[in-house]
Parts: C-alpha cells; structure tokens; sequence
C-alpha cells in the first residue's frame, strides 16, 4: 500500500473502534452490528462466538446498567505488506460501567486491551476477529449524589439513543 492509503485504511479503522464504542454505550444495535463482518469470530471470555451474536449479547447484557462509557487509548495498527486487505491492532480501553446490586449503585472499571484482526472488503473495513483481555478491573459504590444538587444544572447524557448526541437538528439549530 502507499503511505496515503495506509493512512486512510489507519484513520478508517479507528473510526471503525470508535463506531463499536458509540454502539454499545448508546444501546444502538444496528451501529454496533456495522462493525462486525457476518462471518467474524469474537473471545471475549465471558462470550466466544461470531460478532454478531456478540452484539446481541453486549445489548442485552448492558440493558440492565445504568450507565456505561467506553473510552479508547493507544491504537496500534499493524500491516502485512503483501495482503493489503488485513491489518491487526491492539486498542486500550477503559469501560466505566454504573450498575445496581441489591438496590444500590456501583461503579464498575473495566481497563484491558482488544486484539483485533481487520479486513477490509471492497471499500469498508470491518471486524474479522476481536478479543477482549483484562487487565485490571474495579468495583466501587457510587459516589455522584453531588450531581442531584451540586451540578443539578449540568445536562445528563443518556445510556440509551435518545441521547443528545443523537439529536442532529437540534445541533444544527443550536
């Protein structure tokens, strides 16, 4: 590949991560599933199956929290010269998940890596393979009640697609 069409296959890819991201934290299934070819494998650990059955599962798992952030680090993105449509990377991430055990918020990081192998068919890059490693992870109560009073006027982003970010005329009238 030149060095142009590395660097747009690179910055292609990266929105790819990002796109996943927005997926799972805004609940948007169909975005999530644009990621992943039909035919991709995931090991997650906790799920091993094709990408799609992970989103189904990741939807339906984060449900049930009341929040969640994913944010995404260092991104190595690496070639092999002599199959121009497959790239491997390894992302950082740092998951924030706020769920409810027995009546009560907590707070739940999740920091590890993805090691992901890309294929890009026709024009698109997409996911073939992904697999989540943990490194550290902690649990915590909640402790935000300063947001009901202290920031009470902040405004909240939502775990859901009706979240601000998804409101494009009101961000083009604002």
């Amino acid at each position: 590949m030149t060095e142009l069409a590395t660097l747009l296959a690179k910055d292609a890819i990266r929105d790819l991560a990002a796109r996943y991201m927005r997926g799972q934290d805004r609940l948007d299934r169909s975005l999530q599933l644009s990621t992943f070819w039909p035919d991709s494998t995931t090991d997650y650990g906790i799920f091993t199956g094709s990408g799609p059955e992970f989103v189904d599962f990741a939807q339906d798992l984060l449900k049930a929290h009341l929040a969640n952030q994913h944010i995404i680090g260092q991104h190595l993105i690496d070639y092999d010269p002599d199959r121009p449509d497959v790239a491997f990377g390894e992302v950082y991430y740092y998951a924030f998940h706020r769920i409810v055990e027995e009546g009560a918020p907590y707070d739940m990081l999740i920091c590890g890596r993805y090691l992901d192998r890309y294929e890009r068919r026709g024009d698109e890059w997409r996911f073939a393979h992904r697999t989540e490693l943990v490194d550290w992870a902690r649990k915590d109560a909640a402790s935000d009640g300063f947001l009901a009073t202290d920031l009470s006027a902040c405004v909240l982003g939502r775990h859901d697609m009706q979240d601000r970010s998804y409101d494009r005329e009101w961000l083009e009238n604002a």
